[in-house]
């Protein structure tokens, strides 16, 4: 039986464990986040949405989610 290699990442300034080989969009998913509604930034640059199921997480990175909010 294969054991599952896990890494550290950052999330919005909290350390989590996830699997690795997990893609931005699966971990997304996972998390139940729309993307419609937030602006995902990787190691300080903002990932395109439409690249998200490319992108692979690596040990060490840093996840910002940003919520956009309505109002006046």
């Amino acid at each position: 039986m294969k054991k599952i290699k896990k890494i550290k990442i950052k999330v919005n300034g909290k350390l989590t464990t996830i699997n690795d080989n997990l893609t931005l969009s699966s971990y997304l998913k996972k998390l139940k986040i729309s993307i419609k509604k937030v602006a995902i930034e990787l190691n300080r640059e903002i990932t395109d949405k439409n690249k998200l199921s490319k992108i692979k997480l690596k040990n060490n990175d840093k996840i910002e989610i940003v919520h956009f909010i309505g109002g006046g």
